[in-house]
């Protein structure tokens, strides 16, 4: 990246841009929202707000040429072996294609649609002859965050014949524990999401469930109609004892956090239906054509990732708040989270060289109500200087004159947050100065539905994309991810005997103590 010339370039604009504030741009340019914010039909992309000049952009703009951007959008597109280091396609977009889709997506949209409509139907009974209610979705990261949140958010527009949508993810076995106790073993279903169906994670999850079903049920056959697999991996699936028709597939080039798109989201469907569902992915589609055919300068997602680059490399910020104006957006920070730094937390290039500039920022976040009495405090008076991204959406929910209160206080304190952490407040009284000059982006979309939630969740795709480009590194794998779970069932077996081999010693000395107090109970 930093031998390309309008990097050299950048760097200089960079020193520039550290030494003014932010509120100036707009003082000397009345006309910034109008020269500085992107368009499609159903979204606004306002970056005005970012300390960034029309020469800056244009630079970026020029960098992304240089990188051949448009090159690797079209080989995404094409759906070539891009994840170089697993030798695959990265083909989620192909997931979402309506119009013209892959037969083999086709097919599975067809299987998905029959087992949805058995279940809303009441056709599909579980051991004892009564039909489901509760839905449980066993599954870990990409299996677990998407599905988690598109459904919490779109929670208000369920079907009237929909189960009740739960998820559980962790290890440990309480949360599972805890919700089990809440539901009836006659009409509850278990979804076991797994790529791989080897996670030790989910099939640990799934083997306690089926244990809790056995021990209602003798039936064998019986048993097998409260379980359903989603997997790249049908003989795993087969061998867990699932039946054909409760399979349903995906591929080795769908990447596990873009895979919601695919039968993962199977509890996205059984909450809004397939109409719900094709609403998600024709949304995603929308953006998907903005990304592939528009301009770069009027690119919403290429300014977005070219933005992220200029804050992170130039300007040195490494912290990105997600802020959601809307708390049916709860769980969107922690699906962002692995999104982002699963994707571009590398610190190779695709050439496997040690890059010797910043990649991935540090990504939090919480609903923006909660969190200005949460960490907004640090992002106003902190040393630390971070990026922030603001989400609103433009409709309430109905028109009743309190919701349209409330709509409007939340618009009112996202603007003023905006606006807060970009002027500041000089003040005499040190504990009450506001330095300001924190940089931020808004996305305003019309309303909060499966189309436009599948719009929004595209555009962070695609801007992870844009900036794995700039940094050269590959974003479709997770082999960060790898080394612990190796480790993880080393030390399994070490416990289970009682071994300390070959241990660090603060492995040993906590394992000791954990012995010891076990051992007094």
């Amino acid at each position: 990246m930093k031998q390309w010339p309008a990097y050299q370039a950048l760097a200089e604009y960079g020193n520039e841009a550290k030494q003014r504030h932010l509120a100036s741009l707009f003082t000397e340019n009345p006309q910034r929202f109008e020269q500085f914010h992107a368009k499609l039909p159903g979204m606004l992309f306002d970056y005005s707000k970012q300390n960034i000049s029309a020469e800056e952009r244009n630079s970026l703009l020029e960098l992304a040429e240089q990188a051949n951007l448009k090159q690797w959008i079209d080989k995404l597109f094409a759906g070539e072996k891009i994840n170089i280091t697993e030798d695959r396609a990265a083909g989620h977009v192909f997931l979402r294609d309506l119009t013209n889709p892959k037969a083999e997506v086709k097919a599975e949209w067809q299987k998905m649609e029959t087992l949805v409509k058995r279940i809303h139907s009441h056709q599909l009974r579980g051991f004892s002859g009564k039909p489901f209610t509760d839905v449980v979705n066993i599954g870990v990261g990409g299996s677990d965050l998407g599905p988690l949140m598109i459904t919490h958010a779109l929670d208000d527009s369920k079907l009237a014949d929909a189960p009740d949508i739960h998820f559980v993810s962790t290890l440990d076995g309480k949360q599972l524990q805890s919700l089990l106790k809440t539901l009836n073993a006659e009409t509850t279903l278990f979804v076991i999401a797994s790529k791989s169906f080897t996670t030790i994670d989910t099939l640990s999850l799934a083997r306690t469930a089926h244990e809790w079903i056995s021990s209602f049920s003798q039936s064998e056959q019986g048993i097998k109609q409260h379980f359903i697999g989603l997997s790249t991996n049908q003989a795993k699936m087969d061998e867990w004892g699932l039946l054909p028709d409760h399979q349903l597939l995906f591929w080795d080039w769908v990447g596990g956090r873009f895979s919601m798109w695919s039968t993962i989201g199977l509890t996205i469907a059984l909450q809004q239906g397939m109409s719900g569902f094709y609403a998600f992915l024709q949304g995603a589609h929308e953006m998907d054509e903005h990304f592939r055919t528009t301009p770069f300068e009027k690119n919403v997602a290429v300014l977005m990732g070219l933005i992220g680059i200029w804050n992170i490399n130039l300007l040195g910020l490494m912290g990105q708040a997600i802020l959601p104006y809307d708390s049916r957006m709860k769980y969107l920070a922690s699906y962002l989270e692995q999104l982002e730094m699963e994707s571009n937390g590398k610190h190779v290039t695709r050439d496997g060289e040690k890059v010797n500039y910043r990649t991935c920022p540090i990504l939090w976040g919480e609903v923006g109500p909660n969190a200005q009495h949460a960490f907004y405090q640090l992002m106003h008076q902190g040393t630390e200087r971070v990026m922030a991204d603001f989400i609103l959406f433009a409709k309430p929910t109905d028109q009743k004159p309190r919701t349209v209160y409330h709509h409007n206080l939340n618009i009112a304190n996202c603007l003023a947050q905006s606006r807060a952490l970009m002027i500041g407040q000089k003040g005499e009284n040190p504990h009450k100065d506001y330095p300001g000059g924190q940089v931020s982006s808004t996305i305003l979309l019309d309303t909060l539905d499966a189309r436009h939630l599948g719009m929004l969740i595209a555009l962070y795709e695609h801007k992870v994309f844009v900036q794995s480009v700039i940094w050269n590194i590959n974003p479709f794998d997770q082999w960060g991810v790898e080394l612990g779970k190796k480790i993880a069932l080393q030390i399994l077996q070490q416990i289970e005997n009682r071994d300390l081999t070959d241990l660090d010693a603060s492995t040993q000395g906590i394992l000791t103590n954990l012995w010891k107090t076990q051992n007094e109970n």
